[in-house]
């Protein structure tokens, strides 16, 4: 290698060009909700996507096949049962017609998709939840069991579920003494990981109801973090420092310890508007690029 080859790191992306998607690849004119709640606006399966969107008297959500691009009509039939606004979505990894929503009206709903989709409104559904007293923030799917779901509200409690019974399988109580940003199970779904308000990120055993690890002070910045759990049993955050610059970091849980801190200026905002354009995939990539209002 010459002098100058060894100073200059050569960028691997130096030839990679994006291109832009095609207007009829799309799904265009949705009304996403412009709700302040800090959670993804969708949750996409091999076969649907679905979105929360703005609505009148109560919360909804569209359910769209993954083919059915180009521009919605406004009057398509959405998932409406719930009293108040909708706040968080997700797919069964089991069942890819079922759907279970979290909303401000303090409630669970699980939700059966009809095969082809909706052709009339959804307003019926399979199962209510109820055991918060306040509004229903995070809900999430056991990654291996069956019928079993979290949901996390602003009550600071955690309640794992049998959705086939509908009765609350375990109760998370003063285990948080603030609002919960953020919950993801690990791989085998044996521990739940979960970021605070009190800026505290914890690695909890729900079936034994105990922490078994906790860092304070992940991120110093008061805006929201989130955490989930890596394939490899390692913890990746999101969040903001002091000085309100984005940060990423990789923490070791059974000694946490930063494995590895990344921070930048926070440049630019993304913004949800009341009429939002997403990019299709294919029917074999199950996932979706998730705004979240800044």
């Amino acid at each position: 290698l010459s002098f100058m080859e060894k100073l200059v790191r050569q960028s691997k992306f130096r030839h990679v060009f994006g291109q832009a998607v095609k207007n009829d690849q799309c799904y265009d004119d949705i009304r996403v909700s412009r709700v302040t709640w800090d959670s993804a606006f969708c949750a996409v399966n091999p076969k649907f996507v679905a979105i929360i969107v703005e609505a009148s008297g109560g919360g909804a959500f569209l359910v769209l096949p993954l083919l059915k691009t180009g521009r919605i009509d406004k009057a398509y039939p959405t998932v409406c049962g719930h009293t108040g606004p909708v706040l968080d979505i997700d797919w069964c990894p089991h069942n890819d017609h079922v759907i279970a929503s979290g909303s401000e009206d303090c409630t669970v709903m699980v939700w059966q998709i009809p095969e082809n989709g909706l052709t009339e409104p959804l307003s019926e559904p399979v199962v209510v939840l109820e055991g918060h007293s306040k509004r229903v923030g995070i809900v999430t799917w056991h990654p291996t069991a069956r019928n079993v779901l979290l949901s996390a509200g602003c009550d600071n409690l955690i309640i794992i579920w049998n959705v086939g019974t509908g009765e609350a399988l375990i109760n998370l109580e003063d285990m948080h003494p603030d609002v919960i940003f953020s919950v993801c199970w690990s791989r085998n779904g044996s521990l739940i990981c979960t970021a605070c308000k009190d800026k505290k990120v914890r690695v909890v055993d729900p079936r034994k109801g105990k922490i078994i690890a906790e860092k304070d002070k992940a991120h110093e910045g008061a805006r929201p973090m989130r955490a989930i759990f890596l394939a490899d049993g390692n913890i990746f955050t999101t969040g903001f420092s002091r000085m309100s610059e984005r940060q990423l970091a990789l923490w070791n849980p059974v000694r946490v310890t930063a494995v590895s801190v990344t921070s930048r200026s926070q440049t630019r905002h993304r913004m949800c508007t009341t009429s939002t354009r997403f990019p299709a995939r294919s029917p074999k990539e199950a996932w979706a690029t998730c705004l979240k209002e800044a």
